[in-house]
């Protein structure tokens, strides 16, 4: 799977059309920095890694969290897991940080979810983040974070999304998908 994934990640960054300067710029760093990685699904391996997010999505709007050490309201996502893809990896972590029953509403023949954002942020313990964002949808129902995860999140309409969202690149990608069919879930 390693380099077969692989591919279909970097086939997934070049065919990404960016919705502004600052996500192109993203998508050129992750090409260079990605391309340099002997494993860049591994956050053990190097400091620079792929890691998965999920813009979650429903009939109430958008589900954000304050991220417990950040303080910032945010999408979940986090690291990959060994042997799981970044959108395996997004689902997983919008399950763990949610609550929620979430699962992709469109998917390839392959199985594979749309990429609807790319950015690339500083994590935690000088780590670099590559991250691979994907939309999922929430359904309708209250977010319930167990234990350990952040347990101020909440359902926000698209606009107090926007605004809410403690990231510029975040606030941008919601008012792109608010103004498409993601917006009118």
């Amino acid at each position: 799977m390693g380099s077969t994934l692989r591919e279909r990640v970097r086939r997934s960054v070049v065919e990404r059309l960016p919705i502004d300067t600052a996500e192109q710029e993203c998508i050129t760093q992750f090409l260079e920095l990605f391309d340099g990685l002997a494993d860049p699904f591994d956050q053990t391996a190097d400091p620079v890694h792929v890691t998965g997010s999920a813009i979650v999505t429903g009939p109430r709007g958008v589900v954000l969290l304050r991220h417990k050490r950040l303080g910032l309201w945010l999408q979940p996502g986090g690291h990959v897991d060994p042997g799981e893809t970044p959108w395996a990896g997004a689902l997983r972590e919008a399950r763990e940080e949610t609550g929620l029953e979430v699962v992709f509403p469109t998917v390839d023949d392959e199985g594979v979810a749309p990429l609807v954002h790319v950015d690339v942020h500083p994590g935690g313990r000088g780590h670099t983040h590559l991250d691979l964002r994907y939309l999922v949808d929430g359904g309708d129902a209250d977010p319930s974070p167990p234990e350990g995860e952040s347990q101020e999140i909440a359902w926000f309409d698209w606009s107090a999304a926007i605004e809410r969202a403690g990231d510029d690149r975040l606030s941008a990608l919601l008012a792109n998908l608010a103004g498409g069919t993601a917006g009118a879930a």
